[in-house]
């Protein structure tokens, strides 16, 4: 194998492993989650559900896009998770009638352990060193 063909999957060694596993438990977590309050409440919610939906979205591009060294694409999903987080923890907080159930992001992520909000940050940083080494 090249150097080359070598290169893309390099974004998911080492310390990327860990970032992957984090991002795919939370794919799946959030996402079976949302489909169960879609599924059987989406009613009394709709924009934390769908919210909480658009995370685990965003969680799978995450981790798809560093396991196949997609450089460009993850660090968009990881820069659009950190704003989503940080706009609807604020919101959750400013409108707290727009959540009567949490999302994923709600409260900056308090639900999950305040990990939706410290893993996008540590994502960016591992990307960025990443990308400029």
């Amino acid at each position: 194998m090249s150097e080359t063909e070598a290169a893309p999957r390099a974004l998911a060694a080492g310390f990327g492993r860990l970032i992957v596993l984090v991002y795919v438990v939370f794919a799946v977590s959030a996402g079976v989650r949302a489909v169960f309050q879609v599924v059987t409440k989406f009613d009394e919610a709709p924009v934390s559900f769908t919210l909480s939906a658009i995370a685990a979205l965003i969680y799978l591009v995450a981790a798809i896009a560093i396991i196949r060294g997609a450089g460009g694409l993850a660090l968009l999903a990881v820069g659009v998770e950190m704003a989503g987080v940080l706009a609807v923890g604020a919101l959750s907080l400013a409108v707290p009638q727009w959540f009567p159930e949490p999302s994923v992001w709600s409260h900056f992520g308090s639900g999950y352990g305040y990990v939706p909000l410290v893993l996008p940050a540590v994502g960016l940083v591992y990307l960025f060193k990443r990308r400029s080494a």
